[in-house]
């Protein structure tokens, strides 16, 4: 399961994310698909609403904005990754979502569910990096997806509730003109809306979260909610930290237009 996560205008430090963030080494990835290894994306696990041990980026919750969240839309550049420590295998995600975040800005309150798109970006052992695209229904783990993807790929997801319980979710390589979509059934609360790069949990020898590589700036744009823009404010942003309470990455504040960061 994937943990706190959002993204926007911007994420500075180990994953960069956003306007103008620098890439350096966190804490997980999402979920590639190695022999005897498995990832997951997971629901909010955060120490407030600003700061989370997995996530960085935008968290909107339904108590916050006074509605529930039926579709949620963003757009980034696949971002470059490269090894942060040499023999160790890193894994990033970089995704939107409804579920799995705060309902309110103290975080007294996290939905449990989550829905997600997004993309993989990994590096074993050796140093090699691999990229991908998947969609995620908590606590189903992760499914990649056949559509290519590549460093410096411009990616569009859109996730809508078609009917009660009834999702739609698409993701589009603008870059490529390519697509793939899904019609799949899933029981949301519908409770949070975000946008994050994320350090996967990993299930395999070990349980727990996989180190980040070094990614390159990713910048969310086109954010939108419920068929209307996303209207970001910098109180719904979070930072990644580590469990000794260092600041791994930071989502910049959001555009003018309050619909990337």
């Amino acid at each position: 399961m994937r943990a706190v996560r959002r993204v926007g205008f911007g994420v500075a430090a180990l994953a960069a994310v956003g306007f103008g963030a620098a890439a350096s080494p966190a804490g997980a990835s999402a979920a590639p698909h190695r022999v005897g290894l498995l990832k997951l994306a997971a629901p909010h696990t955060a120490f407030n609403m600003t700061q989370s041990n997995n996530w960085s980026g935008y968290d909107q919750g339904a108590l916050e904005k006074s509605t529930l969240f039926t579709s949620i839309t963003g757009t980034w550049t696949v971002p470059t990754a490269t090894q942060n420590k040499a023999g160790e295998a890193e894994s990033s995600a970089t995704w939107v979502g409804i579920g799995g975040g705060c309902l309110e800005t103290s975080c007294a309150v996290t939905d449990e569910t989550l829905i997600q798109a997004g993309t993989e970006q990994d590096v074993d052992a050796s140093g090699k990096a691999s990229y991908y695209a998947w969609y995620e229904l908590i606590p189903v783990p992760s499914t990649q997806v056949s559509l290519p993807v590549s460093p410096g790929n411009e990616i569009t997801v859109s996730i809508s509730q078609t009917l009660p319980a009834v999702w739609a979710v698409s993701i589009k390589n603008v870059s490529t003109g390519q697509s793939w979509s899904t019609t799949t059934p899933y029981p949301s609360t519908m409770g949070s809306a975000e946008w994050v790069e994320e350090t996967p949990l990993e299930i395999g020898t070990n349980l727990g979260l996989s180190s980040m590589p070094k990614l390159s700036t990713v910048n969310f744009s086109g954010a939108t909610v419920n068929g209307a823009p996303a209207n970001l404010d910098s109180s719904e942003a979070m930072q990644l930290v580590n469990g000794s309470g260092q600041v791994l990455a930071t989502p910049s504040n959001p555009s003018p237009s309050k619909t990337a960061f």
